[in-house]
């Protein structure tokens, strides 16, 4: 089974019965990772296979996503204010920061279950029904059966707020196919790429899942955003950057161990050694573009969480937040975070063993690594 590029446009077209990709400068993108898979993507036969289906429906979900347009040319003219975005460093506490900002009643998260399938648009009166967020859980369900840390680390539901990597990896510009496969030659090109086309595909899908379904104030979340946020603010102006943090050698093995899980359900082998000197030099990379975007733009669109503050004071943290963008938290919104944190405790599932030996990684040298970034923003070092 390949994965050439003309084979998966076809079957796209077959599935939906439309032509119409839109923006076609997400073909480079996909000729880039159709070529790193099939050189040596490290997939099984079954890994094969889902990521191909994948792939045919991120490619399919492209050309609903344009019919839609076509058949309702007044969805162009919803506008994407200010959306709070939540990045930094992967495994900082992204997530459950933007689960506790998604219960703000006045506010929208991308939605685990809309991301995946934001085809038909999602209605205000059946947001809580859709057969998606149970297709979505089934699918979730599926996962965590066949790698069952996977909660540990990660905890999704069909309704959670998730990253804006499907929508992103709809025009085959994410890093989150490293996640399924071993491609680092698409990686590079990644690195490398313009971004703004994805990011302009992004509100281009934002607008559609809001024009039926308000409110309008969106809370995103990507740590890989920290590669690009000169393209990502080129699309979002306006966009109010929370930039997570957290002593990075309790980071990097938690990152490997996260990919390693996930590879290993569409990989039979998975080298960890190298995996983990990958992470450590990308990463790094990730947070000197960042640095080098902020000394450029300067501090006001950026509001800083620790993710110990977090931990500890996630309300005071939040409303902290929220006052260095100029909003206030209502008393709605924090009776439903409280209610969210006593729900899902830290360390719900259990807790999340790894350790820096098995990825080849060097506290010292990871220290050593990163100092540019802890001693710019004085991050508290771990034990």
């Amino acid at each position: 089974m390949h994965f050439d590029p003309q084979s998966l446009l076809d079957a796209a077209r077959r599935d939906t019965g439309l032509d119409d990709f839109g923006d076609p400068s997400f073909r480079e993108g996909l000729v880039a990772l159709a070529e790193a898979l099939d050189a040596d993507g490290g997939l099984g036969e079954a890994g094969r296979f889902a990521l191909r289906a994948q792939i045919v429906g991120y490619l399919a979900e492209r050309l609903r996503i344009e019919d839609w347009y076509r058949r309702h040319p007044e969805i162009g003219a919803e506008s994407i204010v200010a959306p709070i975005v939540v990045t930094g460093l992967p495994r900082t506490g992204t997530t459950a920061l933007s689960n506790l900002l998604a219960r703000d009643p006045e506010a929208r998260s991308l939605r685990y279950w809309e991301s995946t399938r934001p085809t038909p648009p999602p209605e205000a009166a059946t947001q809580e029904t859709d057969p998606r967020i149970a297709e979505a859980d089934a699918a979730l369900a599926g996962m965590k059966a066949v790698a069952p840390d996977l909660a540990k680390m990660h905890d999704d539901t069909g309704s959670s707020p998730t990253e804006n990597q499907d929508l992103l990896g709809q025009h085959f510009r994410t890093q989150h196919f490293e996640g399924m496969a071993d491609v680092p030659s698409y990686v590079a090109w990644w690195l490398r790429c313009d971004m703004a086309p994805a990011y302009r595909h992004h509100a281009r899908v934002l607008r559609l899942l809001q024009w039926r379904c308000p409110p309008r104030r969106w809370n995103l979340k990507n740590p890989p955003d920290v590669f690009f946020l000169d393209a990502m603010t080129g699309v979002y102006p306006d966009a109010r950057l929370v930039w997570t943090h957290r002593d990075p050698t309790r980071v990097l093995p938690s990152v490997c161990s996260l990919i390693a899980t996930v590879r290993s359900i569409f990989c039979p082998t998975v080298d960890r050694q190298r995996l983990g000197r990958e992470q450590l030099a990308l990463w790094s990379e990730g947070m000197r573009r960042a640095i080098a975007f902020r000394e450029r733009a300067g501090d006001a669109m950026f509001a800083d969480v620790l993710m110990s503050d977090l931990m500890v004071r996630p309300i005071e943290t939040v409303a902290r937040v929220y006052e260095r963008f100029g909003l206030v938290l209502g008393s709605e919104a924090e009776r439903r975070m409280r209610a969210w944190l006593q729900a899902n405790p830290q360390g719900k599932h259990g807790a999340h063993r790894y350790t820096f030996e098995e990825f080849g990684l060097d506290r010292s040298e990871v220290r050593r690594e990163f100092r540019f970034y802890t001693d710019r923003f004085r991050i508290p070092l771990e034990n």
